[in-house]
């Protein structure tokens, strides 16, 4: 099949359940042509295999001087996911630029740096469910998990690590948020990513002035001794990708979770019992229902062909991980189904090659804590919404915006 015989996927900047959409397009082909916001023209890359190919394809880049249409003027300074192509950071860096920034943020998500922060992610967990009970209590026996627990819990651990003050946390969730969002007006978008910046100018100003045991002083450091090692805009962009991708895709993990675990009370049953452990509902959670769903972008350097479809060189192209999570060829017949027993599933949630997500073991940590503490001081929490209630707003993240819960099953469920 080529390009030329398949209508484009309109990307709904809502987002909505990505889904039953994924399945139709992938059972016409593995690769499919899009319509971008903004009548963009692109591509996504939906099957397992294809997608695992193309993320480590020699000739397949990041940076967006290899996307055509922008490089020739064609994209409006306005368009709300210019960020994601034009932000300095690792995750629009290839080869030797990527390897350097990559090693400077390593150094936080050593095994042991990790490790160290166990008890640390513990401690905030058993406080956030006093905060969650307290809310429920507060709110007729309904809260909403992401504001009061799976939010928090990852903006607080990331921002520990950045050395960013308590006091910016709610307002870099609100502005990530928007930034992250497909579905906002141009205006807003760019807003949104001035504020940012601005306040990240202010967090780097004040690690300058009071350096300290944590990686944004440790990136401005490595700045001042080697001044061509980290320029301004990359320290920044750095400090805005780590702020984003450090908590957004963890708590989108932890939601993901706990609705798959409401609607499968069965599948719950059996992590209680011992049956499956909670690093296995992490990892079927994020085959399932993976919490980045369209990641934007890469682009080939060359024209190539991926399951018999052409992809010009400097297209826009979209990692279609929720795609990917659910594609039977690789999968199974029952890739559709949440199984917290199946075989450890093989997924792409955290990429694959290069740019594999540095912070992998930390989100793979704070989200079996969490889930872990949750279910085990309420293992009778239950979403209090039906799943076509709650809202979307983004076609790169894959959650809902709000998961009111309750603490214990209604009357009549497991």
């Amino acid at each position: 099949m080529t390009q030329a015989h398949r209508t484009p996927h309109r990307m709904d900047p809502a987002g909505g359940c990505p889904h039953a959409a994924n399945a139709r397009l992938l059972a016409e082909g593995a690769v499919a042509p899009v319509v971008l916001p903004g009548e963009v023209p692109g591509m996504a890359v939906l099957g397992h295999e294809e997608l695992k190919e193309f993320l480590s394809h020699p000739d397949v880049a990041k940076n967006a001087r290899h996307f055509a249409a922008l490089q020739a003027g064609e994209i409006p300074e306005g368009w709300p996911m210019r960020t994601f192509a034009t932000v300095q950071g690792m995750t629009t860096a290839d080869g030797a630029d990527h390897r350097r920034l990559r090693s400077l943020v390593s150094r936080a998500f050593t095994a042991r740096r990790v490790e160290s922060l166990r008890p640390r992610v513990t401690e905030l967990t058993a406080a956030l469910l006093d905060d969650l009970e307290r809310a429920v209590a507060e709110g007729d026996g309904v809260a909403d998990l992401r504001r009061h627990f799976a939010m928090p819990l990852p903006m607080g651990v990331i921002c520990e690590l950045l050395g960013v003050d308590a006091e910016h946390q709610d307002r870099l969730h609100a502005l990530s948020n928007r930034i992250v969002s497909t579905s906002l007006a141009p205006g807003e978008v760019m807003a949104a990513n001035q504020e940012m910046l601005q306040v990240l100018g202010r967090v780097a100003a004040a690690r300058m002035a009071e350096p300290g045991d944590d990686l944004t002083s440790a990136l401005i450091a490595a700045r001042e001794e080697d001044g061509d090692r980290l320029s301004e805009p990359e320290l920044i962009g750095t400090l805005l990708l780590m702020i984003i991708a450090g908590h957004e895709t963890t708590l989108n993990l932890i939601t993901n979770a706990v609705r798959a675990l409401s609607a499968h009370p069965d599948q719950l049953a059996l992590v209680l019992d011992g049956t499956a452990g909670w690093d296995d509902v992490v990892e079927e959670t994020m085959r399932w229902d993976s919490p980045v769903s369209y990641f934007p972008f890469r682009y080939p350097t060359r024209d190539l062909t991926v399951d018999g479809t052409l992809i010009p060189r400097g297209t826009p192209v979209l990692a279609g991980y929720s795609a990917a999570g659910r594609d039977p060829r690789t999968h199974g017949a029952d890739a559709d189904r949440f199984e917290v027993t199946r075989d450890r599933a093989r997924h792409l949630s955290f990429g694959h090659g290069a740019h594999f997500c540095i912070g992998a073991p930390l989100a793979r940590m704070e989200a079996t804590i969490a889930l872990e503490g949750l279910f085990t001081r309420f293992p009778g929490l239950r979403v209090a919404a039906e799943e076509g209630e709650l809202p979307r707003g983004s076609f790169v993240g894959n959650s809902v915006p709000v998961c009111p819960v309750r603490l214990t099953a209604p009357a009549g469920r497991s």
